[in-house]
């Protein structure tokens, strides 16, 4: 069988490189930057931007790190069997399974997310009901064929990308004219007025590093579709390089629109500033227009969800035995893992039926979510660890590195590694945030116990 056709363990390379490009584009915009950046600015005025642009580089090296393991073997599942290797099979089953929950749980948080967003159009509409409906939908697309998810992700991308360049392109145009808004001029002088770049001092600079890192959960998804992509010696290092320059783009890009047009302590913290700043300038519809892209962020995480929560239990079961390991190892006509879609489908499905019983469930799922977030900086360490681990295999086997390498390994390795150690002393300091850390670190030793004792 060829690379374009399937893989030896029956995964079809169905994603086209512009599938990968706009997904790992999409991953690094979620609903956090439409909706919650109003309060992001708010910790640290704008200084956030320098927040963002030091995050997004340790994401970039992370990204390097994966895609160097990815490439040395193509016939792995995920990034998961690297940890498993590299780590051991009990560190990689708590880091699978770790990786599955966290997904899910997301997806739970988005499942109830589209029937808040949906509403605005249709209030009398039951959230429960567009959250089955969003569920099967993607179920349905996700069972169809590989590429039928890329290329829904393609579209759900390719809104969030152009919402923003017309906003970067709005705050250009306004910036220019000097143009009146209700609280002064649009300028650049913005960004260093009203107590300067940084208005909060150093600490508030440093705790807004939990909520910004957060923003890029998601980016290592290419690790999870590297077995199903076509051509991917090529297409995933093409895809990871260009994460500097859509991290200053999309992200640094859009906030500095957002505080050249606004005054940083003028911005909303209730309400999107993207609507804030559409709506100021005339755009009446600006808020149906914005409930439009987050509603299809929302639809897109769940089908990201189910995409790689589906791949989870794939990998988790491949070479496991009983009955239950063997259905969900097991790949339809179409080479997807269908069993795993459902299963993991079923479970998400369960928000639905909560949303029925306990009509507030949604600040159930907040603090889920939160100790699902606070899960991916054990997910993203383990990367960093199993790389240093493979490249000490490599010495010891006098082997050479590929041409698809992490930059100033192992100290990229360490950066990378005490980055995720600050944002975790940071959560200590929040009381939310820290009761999902403590969340997180009962699961992490629970679950490593149940591995252990009973081989899970």
């Amino acid at each position: 069988m060829t690379e374009k056709s399937k893989t030896k363990k029956g995964y079809q390379r169905g994603l086209k490189s512009r599938h990968i490009q706009l997904i790992a584009l999409g991953g690094t915009i979620g609903t956090g930057l439409f909706l919650g950046s109003g309060k992001s600015i708010h910790l640290a005025g704008p200084s956030i931007i320098l927040a963002y642009l030091l995050t997004g580089g340790v994401c970039f090296l992370l990204m390097r790190a994966m895609g160097e393991l990815l490439l040395s073997d193509l016939e792995s599942h995920s990034f998961i069997d690297f940890i498993a290797r590299y780590l051991g099979q009990d560190i990689g089953v708590v880091a699978g399974w770790t990786y599955w929950i966290c997904w899910i749980t997301i997806a739970m948080a988005d499942v109830t997310a589209t029937g808040m967003y949906m509403q605005y159009w249709f209030p009398q509409m039951p959230r429960w009901l567009t959250g089955l409906i969003v569920i099967l939908i993607m179920l349905l697309l996700n069972m169809i064929a590989v590429g039928l998810f890329g290329e829904t992700e393609f579209w759900f991308a390719l809104i969030k990308v152009v919402a923003i360049l017309i906003l970067i392109a709005i705050g250009i145009v306004l910036v220019m004219m000097h143009y009146p808004t209700p609280h002064g001029h649009a300028s650049i002088n913005n960004l260093f007025q009203n107590g300067g770049f940084f208005p909060k001092g150093f600490k508030g600079f440093f705790m807004s590093f939990q909520m910004v890192t957060f923003g890029f959960i998601g980016i290592e998804t290419i690790g999870v579709m590297a077995s199903e992509t076509q051509d991917p010696k090529r297409v995933i290092p093409k895809a990871i390089n260009e994460i500097p320059a859509r991290i200053i783009l999309f992200y640094v890009g859009s906030l500095t629109a957002l505080m050249c047009i606004y005054p940083w302590n003028q911005i909303s913290m209730s309400q999107s500033p993207f609507v804030q700043v559409f709506q100021d300038i005339g755009i009446l519809a600006a808020a149906g227009i914005i409930n439009f892209v987050v509603f299809t962020a929302a639809a897109s995480a769940v089908n990201s969800s189910l995409f790689t929560t589906g791949r989870m239990m794939f990998t988790l079961n491949y070479r496991r035995k009983g009955k239950f390991a063997k259905q969900m190892s097991t790949l339809s006509k179409t080479s997807v893992p269908a069993n795993g879609l459902i299963f993991s489908a079923v479970i998400i499905a369960v928000t639905v039926l909560m949303e029925v019983v306990v009509p507030s469930a949604s600040t159930v799922f907040t603090f889920i979510s939160s100790v699902a977030t606070t899960c991916f900086l054990f997910i993203w360490g383990a990367i960093m660890v199993a790389h240093l681990r493979y490249r000490r295999e490599l010495k010891q086997k006098q082997e050479t590195v590929g041409k698809f390498r992490l930059p100033l390994y192992p100290l990229a390795n360490y950066l990378v590694i005490a980055f995720l150690i600050m944002v975790g002393i940071v959560m200590c300091l929040e009381k939310t945030t820290l009761v999902a850390l403590v969340a997180a670190m009962i699961w992490f030793i629970v679950s490593f116990i149940l591995v252990k004792v009973k081989k899970v």
